[in-house]
């Protein structure tokens, strides 16, 4: 089982290689690669180096799988290419995303979709990832109508550049900016770039990306994306209409059963979900789970993960072992 590794030096990537040792993905030649510039580096993996290789090069030694995370234009330009020489590819970025060809995944929701067929695999977008995970058990129950969510997240999520400028100005010191303003002791309500409907991009991948991975276009998203100056993960606030009245104890029993979330609804013990205390780990932390007292049939949760780990990393590994497992690589 050849494995490379897209991206290997670069935020995501050096978690990939994290997650896959730390759940002994079966590798048998790992092939770390990365942009002409980082070519000839090193990375560490399982305590042994291995020495970074340009595209080009990973091509030609065939994987079976490919984990990318090297930005939409790599994945453009490099995964058809990786695809047309029979290995599959696990795209971390937008580019395949909401292309009607292929297979958007978190795999507690929908890897059973997946067949050897499938040589360009989407992975979701960070904040839609945990969001979905808790919402598509609910929805089989209870059918949702409407979501309206606010997230707050990590300056992780736009990568070095930006968890250097937090540090930078939390010490005083001048340096560069990945953002137009400060993010110290600030929140910014611009998450990439906006559209022409006035909703960034990342406002309206949650709206495209929940529809397309739950299989379902009538569910209503509204979303707002603030950038806030934590380190540990994504936290959403999550407002969730159905068409289906429940009980909040069934809602809790769902959750509770649903594969990757950890409920964490205690407020007695003032026991909650938060970025802090959710880095470095895979779940999916769930709590403030409250009926919206102002309308029926409607549901406020809390949600928090690594935006990193089970936003990125974990999911798309997991999605690697969804195809070893099932004889579709």
């Amino acid at each position: 089982m050849k494995v490379a590794v897209v991206g290997a030096t670069g935020m995501v990537g050096e978690v990939m290689l994290k997650v896959l040792a730390e759940r002994n993905f079966p590798i048998t030649e790992l092939i770390p690669v990365a942009s002409e510039r980082s070519v000839g580096k090193e990375v560490e993996y399982k305590g042994k180096k291995y020495k970074v290789v340009g595209l080009e090069t990973a091509v030609s030694m065939k994987p079976e799988i490919a984990l990318f995370s090297a930005g939409g234009d790599t994945s453009k330009e490099w995964a058809p290419k990786f695809a047309a020489a029979g290995t599959t590819v696990i795209d971390n970025s937008s580019a395949w995303r909401m292309d009607a060809t292929k297979k958007l995944v978190v795999p507690e929701i929908n890897a059973g979709e997946l067949t050897k067929d499938d040589k360009i695999i989407a992975n979701p977008n960070c904040s839609t990832i945990q969001m979905v995970l808790a919402l598509a058990p609910l929805h089989k129950k209870y059918n949702i109508k409407r979501v309206v969510v606010s997230t707050y997240q990590s300056v992780t999520g736009t990568g070095v550049k930006a968890v250097k400028q937090l540090e930078n100005e939390y010490a005083g010191i001048e340096g560069e900016m990945a953002y137009k303003y400060p993010i110290h002791r600030n929140a910014i309500p611009q998450i990439d770039v906006f559209e022409d409907n006035g909703y960034t991009k990342e406002e309206m991948k949650m709206t495209r990306e929940t529809k397309k991975i739950i299989g379902d276009d009538s569910i209503q998203v509204t979303a707002t994306t603030v950038r806030i100056p934590t380190v540990g993960g994504h936290s959403e606030a999550v407002n969730v209409e159905f068409t289906n009245d429940f009980e909040l104890a069934d809602i809790r029993r769902i959750l509770e059963d649903t594969d990757g979330i950890t409920v964490q609804d205690n407020i007695a013990l003032f026991d909650y979900p938060m970025p802090l205390y959710a880095e470095g780990k895979d779940d999916v932390f769930v709590g403030r789970i409250r009926r919206d007292e102002s309308q029926a049939n409607t549901l406020n949760l809390w949600i928090v993960a690594d935006n990193l780990r089970k936003g990125a990393a974990t999911n798309a590994v997991q999605i690697a072992e969804y195809l070893v497992a099932n004889g579709l690589v």
